[in-house]
């Protein structure tokens, strides 16, 4: 099974800002194709369909996979995926690759996409379309507990920090890890998946919001 994938670069990637080897290792004349970039769904659907591809990839954010899709041709494309390299804030991308399969999508196609990513050096994790995949989904409810938590006075951001390291074994508290990332970002992601879910433990908690306010006003 050949590995050989070229790129289309639509816009600013998150998952790939810098060169990386997954962009090095690219091919021009590969038929499967990883749209890379916050444009990567639009030039998807501008392109033609390449059902003969061993793969279909487009870079996502916190949206699901389907919404790139048109409903009529979505139960043909069974070599189309998704993916995000998770990265909180303006880090350092992890080299976590969150894999989204649509229910069409084939064993073949999902085997061929691993295998490119892991050929650079990448750990792979396989999931079903939601918003904000696995990372996201579990996370975000816990930071704005934390922050919900600090608000309260229930410990100091010191304590609360301390309690998770030592208690849990965390390498970092969840205050101390947020005011590093961002906690605009956390309040960005947070509320896209609020908006997708409705579910309350999703909703920014106070001081993300007020993050978020202070960047928009010294950004305009």
């Amino acid at each position: 099974m050949s590995n050989a994938y070229r790129i289309v670069s639509a816009g600013a990637s998150r998952s790939f800002p810098d060169t990386h080897p997954f962009i090095q290792q690219a091919d021009g004349s590969a038929a499967a194709t990883v749209y890379i970039g916050a444009e990567a769904g639009i030039a998807f659907r501008a392109a033609s369909a390449a059902p003969a591809a061993a793969f279909i990839a487009i870079e996502l954010d916190t949206e699901c996979l389907a919404v790139h899709i048109d409903q009529s041709a979505e139960s043909a494309l069974e070599n189309l995926l998704g993916f995000a390299r998770f990265r909180l804030g303006d880090t350092e991308p992890s080299n976590l690759i969150e894999l989204v399969r649509l229910p069409q999508t084939s064993p073949a196609a999902i085997a061929a996409a691993r295998a490119a990513f892991e050929a650079a050096g990448l750990k792979v994790a396989v999931c079903g379309d939601f918003p904000g995949r696995i990372v996201n989904r579990l996370v975000r409810p816990y930071y704005n507990a934390a922050l919900r938590r600090l608000d309260e006075q229930l410990a100091s951001a010191e304590d609360m920090d301390m309690t998770l390291r030592l208690g849990l074994g965390y390498p970092e508290g969840p205050i101390a890890l947020l005011n590093r990332t961002g906690l605009a970002d956390h309040c960005r992601v947070s509320e896209d998946l609020y908006q997708a879910l409705r579910q309350e433990p999703y909703a920014p908690a106070r001081a993300a919001q007020v993050a978020m306010a202070r960047l928009k006003r010294e950004t305009t």
